[in-house]
């Protein structure tokens, strides 16, 4: 979000869009031209909205039970303004009775009234109360299954979403999607009853004051309907704005440190605050539209109210109805207004549901990525080979990153990727843990493609260490036994110590109880990357895969660490990339790449004596490096 924009150029090209463009292409529209997470469907709004339907199906006896709580006090209510009408005209302009009858009959009436008033009341009350409990239910099931959506989503479509984004749908679309089983099944629905009830009631007590007091209802509803309809647009919008606004601050806090050595706090500062005001001028250009349609909706109810009393007098006045007539009609023309106005703003508000509906279900109408297969199999406990065969993968068309690529790696083997930034190393390693598929030629396991294989198990074969660790936010040990929940203290302890990792975590306050601060930031560099270390050691994989993992190393640890690692690699296959060559020279196989190639391949003493690419590379080292360097890079040990 540039803040080169005033909010107020960005506001105004919103109203433009607004009035001259498709509502569609307003709803679609997002700030910066970012992409959303897939394009619409045709009639995905009516696919959305079924796909709601069938999520209730699983509550439908708790939604019947509130939509019976509500029929009853809908019933309830539409008795009391009868009782009005009886305690006016049968007791208290009653000029038959006496004064003790009268009492008595006022009495006796009052209670019961008061009763149907109080039933009425308490009977709401539970009614919210579970309805609330509802809300709740449908809140937590959507929000576990679209996270669990989420988890399993393609990396790309997480990238478009970005954090921002995922966050918006977690928590504030999905809890404004609940507001349809009211706002479209509940309150419509007892509306529209009580509507009819009201109606019927009205006529038979006086047909025509009823006809002039609804008179001019059903054009103000159409109106109303069409007028509301216009609105759900403007909240699909701001609904985009505070995603990208969120995703910014997001961003802006996890690059702090970038932040504040640039002196960038101020820019920031303004980006926000440009983000949200554009946000509150457009909800305030939704609120003047609500407004107006509100104010419409008082002026008719009093309008009606007093063309209650003026057309009634003049009817009691010739005779043509009573006192407890007209009190009972002003009542239930307020019971009548009410759910006339519940369907039009039910319909208002249901647009903010329905605008947050549409990005929750879009969410669950992806496709997961890389789905098993049929036929899937379990992958082998023990690899035997990896080989890569005629490999190719491009994130673009026509641009590939890895290109025919054909490697046998031995089960138990170290394989080292070396070459310039940009070669293909890291996407060969993805391949290994299929974050992505090949786009052309096979991966295969002991002779099975992986794509035959159950995702989830093959998965269970590997663990990876990042050159940018990535830490939670919990203990020490809890980091460590991210990957196996069930290890003992025993366990965690001896893969504490196998990446050198234990002597400072013993020197910190609370140990292996230590909480290590978002990202790990309450530890250096050369800490997180040791518990990394200590986390793939703990897992025991078949397939390690270590990218830059001794990277943040101090020379005196990783001298340490690289001791421990003959134990570490013993029986796993090992993809290793690194430009440090003192720890990839005990490699089985080196792969030099270059443009998504191998252009050299073999051992380290094989590949100097060629005297090609890679001797010029470890020459350039060599250049750099002082004395003691070069004996860590050719030591016999």
């Amino acid at each position: 979000m540039s803040p080169a924009r005033s909010s107020r150029k960005r506001y105004q090209e919103f109203v433009q869009d607004y009035k001259h463009r498709r509502l569609d292409q307003v709803a679609e529209q997002d700030d910066g031209g970012q992409p959303g997470p897939e394009p619409k469907r045709p009639g995905a709004r009516r696919a959305y909205l079924r796909d709601y339907m069938r999520w209730l199906r699983p509550h439908r006896y708790a939604l019947g039970g509130v939509f019976v709580l509500a029929l009853v006090v809908a019933g309830l209510q539409m008795i009391e303004p009868l009782f009005v009408r009886f305690i006016v005209d049968h007791v208290i302009l009653n000029k038959d009775l006496d004064n003790h009858a009268r009492l008595t009959r006022l009495n006796l009436t009052g209670l019961v009234f008061l009763t149907v008033v109080i039933l009425s009341h308490v009977g709401g009350g539970f009614k919210d109360y579970r309805q609330r409990i509802l809300n709740v239910r449908v809140i937590l099931s959507l929000r576990r299954s679209l996270y669990e959506r989420l988890l399993h989503l393609p990396l790309p479509r997480l990238w478009d979403m970005k954090t921002g984004g995922i966050l918006s749908r977690l928590t504030g679309d999905v809890e404004t999607t609940t507001g349809l089983l009211q706002m479209a099944i509940v309150s419509p629905a007892i509306s529209v009853i009580r509507l009819i009830i009201a109606v019927g009631i009205l006529i038979a007590l006086n047909w025509q004051l009823a006809l002039t007091a609804m008179a001019i209802i059903p054009g103000v509803m159409v109106l109303s309907l069409i007028f509301a309809r216009r609105i759900r647009p403007i909240y699909r919008s701001v609904r985009k704005d505070v995603e990208i606004v969120d995703g910014r601050v997001g961003e802006t806090f996890s690059g702090i440190r970038v932040v504040r050595a640039f002196r960038q706090e101020i820019q920031e500062l303004i980006s926000f605050m440009l983000g949200r005001h554009t946000v509150l001028r457009k909800e305030l250009f939704a609120h003047r539209r609500e407004l107006l349609l509100w104010t419409s909706w008082g002026l008719l109810e009093a309008g009606i109210s007093v063309v209650i009393v003026w057309f009634g007098g003049y009817l009691n006045i010739v005779g043509r109805a009573t006192v407890g007539d007209i009190m009972a009609f002003q009542w239930y023309m307020f019971l009548l207004l009410n759910p006339v106005w519940n369907i039009v703003n039910s319909f208002s508000e249901m647009q903010r549901s329905l605008a947050a509906m549409e990005r929750v279900f879009e969410v669950l109408a992806m496709d997961d990525d890389k789905p098993d297969r049929l036929g899937a199999v379990d992958a082998p406990a023990l690899v035997r080979e990896l080989r890569f065969d005629g490999v190719t993968f491009e994130y673009r068309e026509g641009q590939p990153v890895v290109r025919d690529f054909n490697v046998a790696v031995p089960g138990g083997s170290v394989v080292a990727l070396v070459g310039r930034s940009g070669a293909g190393k890291t996407t060969v390693t993805d391949l290994v843990a299929r974050f992505h598929d090949p786009t052309r030629g096979r991966l295969l396991l002991n002779g099975t493609d992986i794509r035959d294989l159950k995702l989830r198990s093959y998965r269970d074969l590997l663990a990876i260490v990042q050159q940018e660790v990535f830490l939670f936010d919990g203990s020490v040990r809890d980091n460590i036994a991210y990957g196996r929940h069930d290890a003992t203290d025993a366990e965690i302890q001896d893969a504490a110590q196998r990446a050198n990792a234990h002597e400072f975590i013993v020197r910190l306050r609370q140990g292996y109880e230590t909480w290590i601060g978002e990202r790990g930031v309450k530890l250096s560099g050369g800490q997180q990357q040791r518990l990394a270390i200590a986390r793939a050691i703990l897992a025991s994989p078949q397939i390690l895969i270590l990218d830059e993992a001794t990277s943040n190393l101090d020379t005196e640890s990783e001298q340490l660490i690289q001791a421990s690692m003959a134990d570490l690699l013993a029986d796993r296959t090992t993809f290793v990339i690194a430009h440090r060559l003192s720890t990839i020279r005990r490699a089985d196989l080196i792969l030099l790449m270059e443009n998504g190639a191998v252009i050299e391949r073999g051992t380290n003493e094989d590949l100097m004596r060629a005297r090609g690419v890679y001797y010029e590379m470890v020459k350039r080292q060599m250049a750099a490096a002082d004395h003691a360097d070069r004996e860590q890079i050719f030591a016999d040990e």
